[in-house]
């Protein structure tokens, strides 16, 4: 039986982590399994306390704060197992979810990645993913299939290859690990696992979605729904995963509808909102962009560490 590395990354939110915990036992039952959870340069250091509260989840402490990347990278490199199963905090388990994405990675030996369909916590029923359209890579543009759209079973039948997997739910075969690398840490915070789909895809494997398998998300937990952390690595990370992945010709494309359409349309949209700061904020991700290489370690914005 292939052994399962459930891996999870805590920031700030002990109790969100330990509702996740609690999910996790009563709907895995005929399936190998490890938990491994990383708490990621918390303020208060809650490993001790987890270690005597659930003795059977390895704890790994980073001091820093290493990002969604980082942190699942460190998680991966205690893993045991054959698949990894990186979830996301703010997940809750339903039953069967695990071995169905074994059976995915079984049947297919050529899929690197398989993520469930997933549905919001806070509104059962409604779907946030049953897979993604492919990227335009002269816009940078895709299209999460499903999302908010109340589950019907109108996608019961959808299970197959998918532009991307989802970062809040992935279940990765450890041989396309050592064959594709890691993520890259630069990114810190969004579209990382994009970047990691198209190095899965450049070395010969397939990404799937399976769609009979089901995770609830508690979406923007950590970051918050709004913030000018999140507008900037949103924006500063979709203009380095196009420089990372596009050609020549796509990448010029790219950068005039983003400097001529995107950038004026959400400065004005961030005025009618009465964001303050974020302007500023999309200014700083484009010009990180203009002076630093693609991997570069300087994030751009001020991290606690």
């Amino acid at each position: 039986m292939k052994l399962v590395s459930i891996i999870t990354v805590n920031f700030n939110q002990p109790l969100v982590t330990q509702a996740l915990l609690a999910t996790i036992p009563a709907n895995v039952a005929n399936a190998a399994i490890e938990v491994i959870v990383v708490d990621n340069g918390s303020i208060e250091n809650f490993v001790p306390q987890w270690r005597e509260n659930y003795p059977s989840v390895h704890f790994i402490r980073s001091e820093s704060n290493l990002g969604f990347a980082g942190g699942n990278n460190l998680g991966i490199k205690h893993a045991n197992g054959d698949y990894l199963f990186l979830v996301n905090n703010d997940t809750e388990f339903t039953p069967q979810l695990v071995e169905l994405l074994v059976d995915t990675l079984h049947q297919h030996p050529t899929t690197a990645v398989v993520s469930p369909k997933i549905q919001y916590f806070s509104d059962p029923g409604m779907l946030q993913y049953v897979g993604f359209t492919a990227m335009n890579y002269f816009t940078a543009r895709n299209h999460c299939i499903g999302q908010f759209e109340k589950d019907l079973g109108q996608y019961d039948n959808a299970s197959g290859p998918t532009g991307f997997a989802h970062g809040a739910a992935m279940m990765i075969r450890k041989t396309a690990v050592e064959k594709a690398g890691l993520m890259a840490e630069n990114f810190f915070l969004y579209y990382e696992e994009m970047d990691w789909c198209e190095r899965f895809k450049k070395a010969g494997f397939v990404i799937e979605v399976n769609t009979h398998a089901l995770i609830y998300h508690k979406e923007s937990v950590s970051v918050g729904k709004s913030s000018m952390l999140k507008e900037f690595f949103m924006n500063r990370n979709r203009i380095l995963f196009m420089r990372r992945n596009a050609n020549i010709f796509q990448l010029l494309v790219f950068w005039v509808y983003f400097l001529v359409l995107v950038t004026p349309r959400n400065m004005i949209a961030y005025r009618k909102a009465q964001q303050k700061g974020f302007a500023t904020t999309l200014l700083k991700a484009i010009w990180w962009n203009v002076t630093h290489r693609v991997s570069s370690d300087d994030l751009g914005w001020p991290i606690k560490k």
